[in-house]
């Protein structure tokens, strides 16, 4: 078994091990996972955070050992809060980070991957927020725009959002939407839901595609050509713009 940590900006995930293959996610700046297969430019690896796997350029990480995997794994989390921000190595070499980005072994604006040292002079997110801070933290991704795999400001899908909102107050949530929805509480109706439960949507098959936050006052925030807010009742979402309904609705969870 191998490990590696993402030590660039944004990498893509794709479902298959070549540059035109469709991305199914991304990794973020201090991301890190084991590495189930290596090919000659191609490894396929499962993500620490969320158990995800798809396959990366070799070119676009790093290897590190099992003990700094486990070291990472038992480390405390802290990612960045800016929604662009950067970090310098010992070299002075610049890396751009989106919001969200992994700070492994954070303190005092320093951190540290395998021997380089980096300093960041950012806003942090290191602890757990109460759940009204979903919905604050849910606005700064307003008006992003919608990319199949995406999970930043430049591009993310609609589990990604959820995630990365779930991410940044300090709790997990997985990857899909459909992987979201077997998580959390049932509720039977929208009036018991509060500001920060998941929607989840189907489509004709009953298959979940689609996942938004609630908010308060019978709206949702979610990814639908771009981070927007709409409408949401018992039928499900009701666009504010074309005065229709574009998804219907299957469960509402409480997570936290």
């Amino acid at each position: 078994m191998h490990y590696g940590i993402c030590n660039l900006s944004i990498v893509p995930l794709r479902i298959e091990p070549h540059d035109k293959s469709e991305m199914v996610s991304q990794l973020l700046f201090g991301e890190h996972f084991k590495v189930l297969e290596i090919r000659k430019k191609w490894s396929k690896i499962r993500i620490a955070y969320d158990s995800y796997e798809g396959w990366v350029d070799n070119k676009q990480y790093e290897i590190i050992s099992e003990t700094f995997y486990n070291d990472i794994n038992n480390s405390e989390r802290v990612y960045s809060a800016e929604l662009i921000d950067f970090v310098t190595d010992d070299k002075q070499h610049f890396f751009t980070l989106p919001i969200g980005a992994s700070l492994p072994f954070y303190s005092h604006k320093k951190l540290k991957i395998n021997n380089t040292n980096y300093l960041y002079e950012g806003a942090v997110f290191k602890d757990k927020q109460p759940k009204e801070a979903l919905i604050d933290i849910a606005y700064k991704f307003l008006n992003t725009p919608y990319l199949w795999g995406g999970k930043t400001p430049f591009g993310i899908d609609c589990s990604g959002f959820t995630q990365m909102v779930y991410k940044l107050c300090g709790y997990n949530l997985l990857r899909d939407a459909a992987q979201q929805a077997t998580q959390g509480e049932v509720l039977s109706f929208i009036e018991e839901s509060e500001p920060g439960d998941l929607a989840f949507f189907d489509d004709h098959e009953g298959v979940i595609t689609h996942v938004g936050i609630i908010m308060k006052d019978n709206y949702i925030i979610h990814a639908h050509g771009k981070v927007r807010i709409d409408r949401i009742d018992h039928s499900g979402i009701f666009n504010i713009n074309t005065h229709r309904h574009t998804h219907k609705l299957r469960v509402i969870k409480k997570i936290i």
